[in-house]
């Protein structure tokens, strides 16, 4: 079985795994199911802990989360919306997509942050409109923590209860990895290059 990929966050280590879901959460399209699946590969293997392995992902989770909650939290609306309105191709969204965002947030309340940690596409995106709508930080944490560590938990369990299907597949992983940040890359780039501001679509 190719090994190089698993052999490079073990190298990483605990401090690796921190800083890969911090990435996570701030510049996609790195999984958080692939750094912490493959996290409990290494469980399974004897090379990491679960526990410390849980505490550094969730904390790498929680930074990159607080990354865009500061912004929201620090810039707010009115210095906020000339920079989306301007990179918005970049972004891949409008100012109107946050503004949605914002009254979900505002429909459901704080407890959102916590249960659309278990969401892939939304888990990120509502930490902006919580600093938008200036939650306290340390409720945004306790949250955030919470919610992604239940979430990592499934991750690495998950690996480590693959981790023996895994190595009866020679080869398999890497390709699988290296498709879905190829995959990951590729979504990225066909929504910049075909993005258009609403009133053009409209």
């Amino acid at each position: 079985m190719d090994q190089w990929i698993i052999e490079i966050v073990d190298r990483g280590g605990y401090i690796g795994i921190a800083l890969l879901m911090a990435l996570e959460n701030i510049i996609p399209p790195i999984p958080s199911e692939l750094i912490m699946g493959l996290g409990g590969i290494l469980v399974a293997r004897g090379a990491m802990d679960f526990w410390p392995l849980l505490v550094v992902g969730t904390l790498g989770t929680t930074v990159g989360n607080y990354v865009w909650f500061w912004i929201g939290h620090r810039f707010g609306y009115n210095r906020l919306e000339p920079v989306v309105s301007r990179w918005g191709r970049w972004l891949t969204l409008e100012w109107e997509d946050i503004e949605h965002a914002s009254r979900f947030f505002r429909r459901h309340g704080h407890w959102v942050v916590f249960c659309l940690r278990f969401s892939p596409v939304l888990r990120t995106m509502i930490s902006l409109p919580a600093g938008l709508m200036q939650m306290p930080v340390g409720k945004f944490l306790i949250f955030t923590f919470a919610g992604s560590a239940v979430w990592n938990a499934i991750l690495i369990l998950g690996g480590r209860y693959l981790a023996p299907i895994i190595e009866q597949y020679e080869g398999a992983m890497t390709w699988v990895i290296v498709g879905s940040v190829a995959l990951g890359v590729a979504i990225y780039l066909y929504r910049v290059l075909t993005w258009k501001p609403r009133a053009e679509r409209d």
